[in-house]
């Protein structure tokens, strides 16, 4: 790997812990919960009648199989999601945003939205320039 190469990668994981950290700052500082959570909430707002299986809903963030079974289980203790049978699988489970989840994202994202703007969309001439780099990136071969 060369120089430049390390360096750009160093330059993303750099951003991408300075920005997240923001975002838990404003969260937090919000009294809303932690950016985890959002990241659980958003796949499943967007998904088909707003549920997933957890695979496919682990392939849409960046938590570990065990993390996002951890986390599932809170957001279910809390009602933010609920875990429905899939009947094409009598072992495996749908887990669907509640409308409390889909109300805690809707007031999670103001505050997200900000930390953003300000720190990447203010920056960027062409965002889309910056999708097109970073989407196959994070897709799984």
């Amino acid at each position: 790997m060369n120089d430049e190469t390390l360096t750009a990668w160093r330059a993303l994981l750099n951003a991408h812990a300075r920005i997240t950290g923001e975002v838990e700052h404003a969260l937090r500082e919000a009294g809303l919960p932690p950016l985890g959570w959002y990241d659980v909430l958003w796949p499943l707002q967007r998904a088909p009648q707003h549920r997933l299986r957890a695979g496919a809903l682990t392939d849409q963030t960046t938590l570990s199989r065990t993390g996002l079974t951890r986390l599932i289980d809170r957001l279910e203790r809390e009602g933010l999601v609920r875990r429905e049978p899939a009947p094409e699988d009598r072992r495996g489970s749908y887990v669907v945003i509640t409308p409390a989840g889909g109300r805690l994202l809707r007031s999670m994202w103001p505050v997200y939205e900000r930390v953003l703007d300000g720190a990447v969309a203010a920056r960027l001439s062409d965002p889309n320039g910056l999708t097109r780099l970073l989407e196959p990136l994070g897709r799984k071969p």
